[in-house]
């Protein structure tokens, strides 16, 4: 038997998103409040929602070969790429590494949708000998953990977590479980997404989820009494998870220790929380009781934070049940990037971790006007400098699932 609970340490990162296409960018662009979102081509007519955050200055030819991409689904192009950034960044690949422990685990929370929505055109259209070979191999979900390790030798575990917008959250921690258990030495664990589809935007424009506002930058603002609903993004965001003294062994550069993993269900409702916040708050306690540490020692939360009416409120809820009168500063990085669902728990997971190796907190942008029910300190509008020793992400998805990862300085 191995031994358990190992320590699982951070050493490697990768960013896509609609703030910046690298750690270094996206990481400046949050502490300095930009906005990511922009005027889109919804490629609806007459559609209300005109607005969204996709990548920029993106070229997938830049990164994979051109007879790869037509084979894939730009959900698996952007996780395959954030996936080579942080292997790359780890170094792990120049080390003597025993491929054989070496896994991925990396979901997203639709998947191919693009690719579904252009193989059925093309069935109805020239019927069922031109649908794509590629067609259900390039869209589904586990295709980014398999190429990676295909490309890559890694033979370790091969998983993929499906939770909605818990998803990066869910594989990073259950991607850490593997490690400290002993299944793994190292896990490239993280979420993508590409969402932004006319489908896609159809079917949340009439769940009456999506942001109205034709403002680009102001649209998205958890918190703020004017908020109506969240902003759909893309992106992908790329941890390598390792076990400490493996880490330390081949002298890398480590980011941060992974502490705390905590999930749960709210058991209430296809998409909506419960008011009370019951399942967020079990999901953060639970973390909590993982990392074998009290409320009270969590610097900085980026909070879930969608923008949506009821879920800020049941969030804020959940926090103050869970930390009292002490509730830790923080802040929704999604008020620059937008909900990139599958992808925003480790997209977030990364400003966390940065935030502990800088000692800023990012802020919460368009911030204004808070709801008065929503009264906590949300770092509007402007970043902090902090000493940041522990931080908390939570993600919470449809389907009532919750996640939440904390991270300690090392």
């Amino acid at each position: 038997m191995k031994q358990l609970h190992r320590r699982v340490v951070v050493t490697g990162l990768g960013i896509l998103s609609p703030i910046g296409n690298s750690v270094k960018d996206a990481w400046t662009s949050c502490t300095n409040g930009i906005s990511g979102i922009t005027k889109i081509d919804i490629g609806l007519e007459n559609s209300p929602v005109t607005i969204g955050g996709r990548l920029k200055n993106f070229f997938p030819n830049d990164y994979l070969d051109s007879k790869e991409l037509r084979r894939i689904d730009p959900f698996i192009q952007y996780g395959i790429i954030a996936a080579n950034q942080s292997i790359e960044d780890s170094g792990i690949l120049n080390s003597s590494t025993d491929l054989n422990r070496v896994g991925v685990n990396f979901g997203a929370g639709i998947g191919g949708i693009e690719t579904i929505e252009k193989n059925k055109s093309i069935l109805e259209s020239k019927g069922f000998k031109k649908v794509s070979p590629f067609f259900v191999p390039g869209s589904i979900v586990n295709m980014i953990s398999g190429l990676v390790s295909i490309k890559h030798g890694f033979m370790g575990p091969n998983t993929s977590v499906v939770t909605a917008c818990s998803t990066g959250n869910h594989c990073i921690g259950t991607a850490a479980r593997s490690v400290a258990y002993g299944e793994a030495d190292v896990m490239i664990a993280g979420g993508a997404e590409m969402a932004s589809t006319p489908l896609s935007i159809a079917g949340f424009i009439s769940a009456r989820a999506l942001s109205l506002n034709p403002s680009p930058e102001t649209a998205s603002r958890p918190w703020d009494i004017d908020r109506d609903g969240f902003v759909l993004s893309d992106g992908a965001g790329s941890l390598v998870i390792e076990e400490y003294e493996h880490a330390k062994n081949r002298s890398a550069n480590i980011y941060a220790e992974i502490i705390g993993f905590g999930s749960s269900s709210d058991a209430h409702h296809m998409t909506a929380p419960p008011s009370d916040g019951r399942g967020a708050a079990l999901s953060m306690s639970n973390a909590l009781d993982d990392a074998q540490i009290n409320a009270s020692d969590v610097d900085y939360i980026n909070a879930h934070g969608t923008s949506t009416p009821l879920g800020d409120v049941a969030e804020t809820v959940a926090l103050k049940s869970v930390f009292g009168s002490s509730v830790p500063q923080i802040s929704s990085t999604k008020s620059m990037t937008g909900h990139t669902l599958g992808a925003a728990g480790a997209i977030e997971s990364i400003f966390c971790i940065k935030s502990i190796n800088d000692g800023v907190i990012p802020p919460t942008i368009n911030l204004i006007n808070p709801d008065p029910l929503c009264d906590l300190n949300y770092t509007p509008l402007n970043a902090t400098e902090k000493d940041v020793s522990v931080t908390m992400n939570n993600s919470f998805g449809f389907g009532g699932t919750n996640s939440t990862l904390v991270f300690k300085k090392i």
